[in-house]
């Protein structure tokens, strides 16, 4: 007797709510791009958030992971433990975050390493802070180091069609 003929499993971040994730679905979520590690600035009478290249002193620039992640907290008191009830308050999570993708309904990005396979590919698509960031042992005044590109979505570069041989 054949078995039926079945179509491609539906990845688990299109076929679950992000309350229904296992632990270690929620941690892959994370592309490991360190956008969320770097510091951000909120206008005290608007509200706006400025996003600064200046990273966590937790985060290794090479990487763009943090360096203690199971006690960050220890080391850290005011990093966030991202939950899905959080991604209902907080609105600094970078346009390419996982989690804020999945939790709008959007899909995952061809660079994010669940899509591509590849834990490197982020970094290639210029989409995590390597080479970008710098410490906050090093950096000074965060009013000195504010940039836009945490605030907007990579842009991948389109390859170049192969020329005939």
């Amino acid at each position: 007797m054949s078995s039926p003929i079945s179509g491609p499993a539906v990845p688990f971040w299109k076929s679950k709510r992000l309350e229904d994730l296992s632990p270690e679905e929620w941690e892959s979520l994370c592309d490991g791009c360190g956008r969320c590690c770097l510091h951000k600035l909120r206008d005290e009478e608007t509200g706006e958030i400025s996003f600064t290249n200046v990273a966590c002193r937790m985060l290794d620039l090479e990487t763009a992971r943090c360096r203690r992640y199971a006690s960050r907290t220890r080391w850290v008191p005011d990093c966030v433990t991202l939950t899905p009830q959080d991604l209902r308050e907080i609105d600094w999570l970078p346009p390419s975050c996982a989690y804020r993708l999945v939790a709008e309904g959007a899909d995952l990005p061809a660079w994010h390493p669940l899509v591509s396979g590849d834990p490197q590919s982020v970094h290639a698509a210029g989409a995590s802070v390597r080479g970008r960031a710098v410490s906050e042992r090093e950096a000074g005044p965060l009013e000195h180091h504010i940039v836009d590109w945490p605030g907007r979505l990579p842009r991948v570069p389109r390859r170049r069609p192969r020329s005939p041989s």
